[in-house]
């Protein structure tokens, strides 16, 4: 009792204080750093919706010249660091190089393991799954291009750096590895992503029609297990992300090599 006495003692002084000094809570750092943040990413959006009404944005997105200019684009990066150059590879790496290298694999294997068994799984068990799958529609896309332009960053920087040893065993696996994991990524990206977005959206309309898919973790069709339209998108869904999701952990599995064979070339002196 006298310790909660004390306590509200001390917590009517508080009051008096503020009335007389007129106190009100100021914005710190981090209030004010979010709220300019928040601009930012305002203007951004708004740039970039108004970049999706021009007939640029629609020719990039709607045909499928700009993806395979891409991919072509890619293999030639690839293929011209895969040249034997004898010169190049007696100097020295760059230490800037080395530390983009170092980020762009720690943060890819980061961004892999969090997105493939916490984040998915967490919002999955938490959210309904008609929101969970607005969140998958957002990040899905996004997901898949860090990821391939970081696989990109480590395959191109460990060619160079490794140009004049392509043929010993260890660094032909590394580069197949690379290899594979950055082509699975960008075709996921380039070639798959969008019509499983195609058909997460179409599924998402009938569900609002008649009223499901606000069930957490678990999937009930309700009266659209009758409804042929949607049962052909919802399988074609499911059947696409699945092909998804075993390519994502193939990517995994070449990432768990590559981290393997860094963890056994380091040396720490």
């Amino acid at each position: 009792m006298c310790i909660r006495t004390a306590l509200e003692e001390s917590l009517q002084k508080v009051d008096e204080i503020c009335n007389k000094e007129d106190c009100k809570i100021s914005d710190d750092y981090l209030a004010i750093s979010t709220h300019y943040v928040k601009i930012i990413s305002s203007s951004l959006d708004t740039s970039y919706k108004n970049m999706k009404k021009s007939k640029y944005w629609r020719i990039f997105t709607h045909t499928s010249q700009p993806a395979h200019l891409l991919t072509i684009l890619a293999v030639a990066t690839i293929s011209c660091l895969m040249i034997p150059d004898h010169l190049e590879s007696k100097k020295n790496p760059s230490p800037l190089l080395n530390l983009l290298y170092l980020a762009s694999v720690s943060a890819h294997f980061g961004i892999q393991l969090w997105m493939s068994f916490v984040s998915g799984l967490s919002l999955y068990f938490t959210l309904p799954r008609r929101i969970f799958g607005k969140v998958q529609r957002i990040l899905f896309p996004k997901y898949f291009l860090v990821n391939s332009i970081l696989s990109l960053i480590s395959l191109c920087i460990f060619l160079k750096n490794n140009n004049g040893r392509l043929l010993l065993p260890q660094i032909h696996l590394q580069v197949e590895a690379l290899m594979l994991c950055f082509s699975l990524e960008l075709i996921i990206r380039l070639y798959l992503t969008p019509p499983l977005l195609y058909f997460m959206s179409k599924a998402a309309e009938y569900e609002e029609e008649v009223g499901v898919g606000m069930e957490v973790g678990k999937y009930k069709s309700g009266v659209l297990a009758h409804n042929k339209d949607y049962v052909l998108v919802y399988t074609s869904f499911r059947k696409l992300h699945m092909i998804i999701a075993i390519g994502n952990i193939v990517t995994l599995g070449c990432s768990i090599v590559h981290i393997h064979y860094l963890a056994n070339i380091i040396r720490f002196t």
